[in-house]
């Protein structure tokens, strides 16, 4: 296991420091706020910690209400809203400053037989014949107007063995491209057989790239580059199946639309033998920056 890896599960390591109350560190990020991922991440952990071990996460959805300050503890106060024969359901407001700056709804599910069809996988290659973010990204250092970027991409993104299918939107800056964008990933060493710890991983992952599809529509490089400001909005997930976050997984990504300084990305994530693990829908702030 990575170093890095090793940083991101402590990360999600919460303390506990009342019976529904959780706290939570940050890390550094590519831009100076707390990184999306990381609190949707850290509140379903908090959330799956008040639920029975039999219940699995099938669902959640967020809302982003303020950016997050990297400096600071996140508190994680969870409410018990259900706990039905079949489904629990928490709600957790992620807290900084005595402000609110994330809300998720979570619902869990005990296993059971059910109707059973998806939507097909789309073609992709092989992830082991794709660069590593590490070989990938120095490529596109000129594109940057902040030499520091690369490394900090490659910092980030030292947990997770994220691949690109075909260039990312910084690689095709001013030529607009279908909005469709693919990347496999999995994390850079083994985990745990914790079903929260690998569904917690995913949704990590998932706010990285989903609004990259945005972006390609238009022939814009996005937030490292510069000619677009943005954020996350909201991000809403379903886990279909079970999966491993340490296998390979293809996350399908495409937008379909754009109006109001909004961007909508929605995603399909499937193993590598083409199960339907997870879907994803985020709405997310993209604009040009006024000059």
């Amino acid at each position: 296991m990575s170093s890095a890896l090793d940083s991101l599960l402590d990360l999600l390591d919460l303390e506990r420091i009342e019976q529904d109350i959780f706290r939570g560190m940050s890390r550094s990020a590519v831009v100076p706020r707390v990184f999306g991922g990381q609190v949707a991440a850290q509140a379903l952990v908090a959330a799956g910690r008040t639920v029975p071990a039999d219940r699995t996460a099938h669902s959640l959805h967020s809302y982003f209400l303020r950016m997050g300050d990297p400096g600071a503890p996140i508190v994680y106060s969870v409410d018990r809203i259900r706990d039905g024969r079949s489904f629990t359901t928490r709600r957790v407001v992620a807290v900084q400053h005595g402000q609110p700056i994330f809300h998720l709804s979570a619902s869990f599910q005990t296993y059971e037989e059910g109707l059973e069809h998806q939507a097909a996988m789309p073609p992709a290659p092989d992830p082991e014949t794709l660069p590593t973010a590490a070989q990938m990204l120095p490529r596109y250092a000129d594109r940057f107007s902040d030499p520091g970027v690369v490394d900090r991409l490659i910092e980030a993104r030292a947990a997770v063995d994220l691949r690109y299918v075909d260039a990312p939107p910084f690689g095709t800056v001013g030529e607009p491209r279908e909005p469709r964008s693919q990347v496999w990933f999995r994390t850079n060493g083994k985990l745990a057989d914790d079903p929260l710890l690998h569904v917690c991983m995913a949704t990590y992952v998932s706010d990285m790239t989903l609004l990259d599809s945005v972006l390609l529509a238009h022939g814009r490089g996005g937030w490292t580059v510069g000619d677009v400001v943005g954020a996350s909005l909201d991000h809403a997930m379903w886990f279909h199946r079970p999966f491993r976050a340490d296998e390979w997984l293809l996350y399908d990504q495409e937008s379909p639309s754009a109006s109001g300084g909004r961007g909508l990305g929605q995603a399909r994530i499937y193993t590598q033998d083409g199960r339907l693990a997870i879907t994803v829908i985020q709405e997310g702030v993209v604009r040009v920056p006024r000059g």
